[in-house]
């Protein structure tokens, strides 16, 4: 109950479904109760009226007594029929109430989770999959409600009929009580231990079904690799393993769940047998009447499905805990990405980088060491480097993904550790190096940076993309839907809508990181005289391995291996004959024999 201690706040929260719920639940067990004590009256009138009516047979008075017992036995009908109609009703509200109270936990903590992951930083998300993101905010919130809902509901059921019906039960008579519960903490035992094996194995084949579920689409992507390879008979046979131990699991579970019904039956029937063997006696004594012996057998079903359901609630709180305890990991787990000062203030675009090195915290790699560079507001440089020479750090850095490790990182004079998140980033047009487009529109995608864009501006945007005449080819135009992660365009469409996203929110900063990398040389000039215009009056962060990028910057640093190589302008560089002119020209080379073939 630990880990389940996080959800209090949401218990005060919704305290009077809680309550109501609670007082519902009362009244529903005590409609429950009237119809089994109108049983045993009805039971002993009828005793008593048989017996008066044969009293007077053969006399008029016989027919006045037959009236008066049906009319009794009609009145008793109407009350048993109108607490059941009761019982349902406050039912329906304890459910209104309880169950209601849990979705709206539910969703309160699924937004509690989804808000949590987005103050997180980038050093979570490499550390920790997608899929296990998705299971703690949709798999693992399901259980817990589960937990508040249901099991909170029945557990309050649980001990409110047993608190109103089994000190009645004793006051009736203590023997028959003692003797009709015999068999109801064994049938609890049995469903807390039937339903863990069931819930285990349910799991096991949760997880076989994925392997096969896997399997057989990764079969099916490759199927041209299977036949061109001829393996198409040992897939089958892997496939037939897969199958097999599938269904090895499901039958086992059939096995369990089919000894779970007779199992309840066999132990509420001997719950039955003993009442009425009990009863019997107990009348034969002369202690109770026949009736008391009809009322029990109704409290032994009464109680039966709670006390059933205590075994199925420790399961459902046990399951609760784990998968709240999952949740709390990631929901104690601080981002150590926050200002120390909240300064928010409109940023020129001064960027200074002293002696700035980086160690990424989940792999020890160090990307950089001692990089210093210094870009005046307006102007614009140009880094270059190979793979892995932290090129994109550089950017994750000025966007403040990271802090940096050592040295200092400085925005218009200020320590960029000042500033607020949303000062920084929202004044930061960025296109990361891996494009990422939302299942939405052109239109939408490029408009996503911005809460409030006009299409001019859209279409001015895409124009200095270098995307207009895509876009005219399209069937809807800028309203065309790219699919998931932008699938119905090409990485080059893809990259230019990333662009044309970064510079419609007309930003301070403009970070383009290798965002050229997927188009041709042609759209790579055309996309570069546009950028000429649009990096005026802002600062520019040029990220590429291309040298050919470098041209249109004011400056020009080649890291390599996390060191600053070299450091001036395009020219200056050229007439070093160091390691940038030596890049140059091997892709100048490489670009004419592209020009050839």
């Amino acid at each position: 109950m630990k880990d389940l201690a996080h959800l209090n706040k949401y218990f005060r929260k919704y305290k009077w479904h809680l309550i109501l719920g609670t007082i519902f639940i009362i009244i529903s067990n005590f409609f429950g109760i009237v119809p089994a004590v109108v049983v045993r009256y009805s039971f002993d009138l009828l005793q008593r009226s048989y017996d008066i009516f044969q009293a007077f047979s053969g006399f008029d008075l016989q027919e006045s007594t037959y009236a008066v017992f049906a009319q009794s036995i009609l009145i008793l009908g109407l009350m048993i029929l109108v607490s059941a109609l009761l019982k349902g009703v406050f039912m329906f509200f304890m459910r209104q109430t309880i169950i209601v109270m849990s979705r709206r936990v539910e969703y309160d903590l699924k937004n509690e989770v989804y808000e949590h992951y987005q103050t997180l930083p980038l050093s979570f998300y490499r550390k920790n999959n997608t899929g296990d993101l998705m299971a703690r905010i949709s798999e693992d919130v399901s259980k817990v409600r589960m937990y508040v809902g249901p099991a909170i509901m029945y557990g309050i059921n649980l001990f409110t009929l047993f608190f109103m019906v089994i000190p009645f039960m004793f006051s009736i008579n203590p023997r028959l009580t003692l003797y009709s519960l015999i068999p109801l903490p064994l049938l609890s035992i049995s469903i807390y231990f039937v339903n863990n094996i069931i819930n285990k194995r349910s799991e096991e084949i949760q997880q076989s079904l994925s392997g096969l579920s896997t399997f057989v689409q990764e079969a099916f992507s490759g199927i041209r690799v299977i036949k061109a390879f001829v393996r198409e008979e040992d897939m089958e046979q892997e496939f037939d393993k897969a199958s097999e131990d599938y269904k090895h699991k499901s039958l086992g579970l059939a096995f369990v769940q089919a000894l779970f019904f007779p199992l309840i039956m066999g132990l509420i029937g001997l719950s039955v047998i003993f009442t009425v063997y009990i009863g019997s006696v107990e009348v034969f004594e002369g202690a109770i009447s026949t009736g008391v012996i009809a009322e029990f057998i109704i409290y032994v079903n009464m109680l039966t499905w709670p006390v059933t359901s205590l075994g199925w609630i420790t399961s459902i709180i046990q399951r609760a805990a784990a998968s709240q305890k999952r949740i709390n990991e990631f929901l104690n787990t601080k981002s150590e990405i926050v200002s120390t000062e909240n300064l928010i203030t409109d940023i020129a675009g001064h960027i200074q980088f002293k002696e700035v090195s980086f160690t990424y915290p989940d792999s020890g790699i160090q990307a950089l060491k001692n990089v210093s560079f210094d870009v005046k507001p307006g102007e614009s440089i140009a880094i270059i480097g190979t793979t892995g020479s932290g090129k994109s750090t550089i950017a994750n850095l000025i966007c403040r993904m990271y802090d940096v490790s050592g040295g200092t990182l400085k925005i218009d004079e200020n320590d960029i550790k000042k500033y607020s998140l949303e000062t920084v980033r929202s004044q930061i047009g960025y296109v990361p190096q891996d494009v990422f487009l939302f299942s939405d529109t052109v239109k939408g995608n490029i408009a996503f940076g911005k809460d409030e864009m006009s299409f001019e501006d859209i279409k001015k945007a895409a124009a200095d993309a270098d995307l207009l005449e895509n876009i005219d080819r399209f069937p809807n135009g800028f309203d065309t839907r790219v699919g998931e992660r932008g699938i119905t365009l090409s990485g080059g469409q893809k990259q230019r809508v990333s662009i044309a996203r970064a510079i419609a929110r007309e930003p301070k900063i403009l970070i383009l990181d290798d965002a050229l990398s997927a188009v041709d040389t042609k759209t790579e000039n055309a996309i570069l005289n546009a950028m000429a215009r649009i990096m005026k009056g802002r600062t520019s962060v040029i990220i590429s391995h291309r040298v050919s990028s470098a041209k249109l910057a004011d400056k020009v640093i080649m890291l390599d291996d996390g060191y600053v190589q070299e450091a001036g302008t395009h020219d200056e560089l050229m007439n070093k004959n160091g390691a940038y002119k030596e890049l140059h020209d091997k892709q100048l080379q490489g670009e004419s024999e592209e020009e050839v073939y």
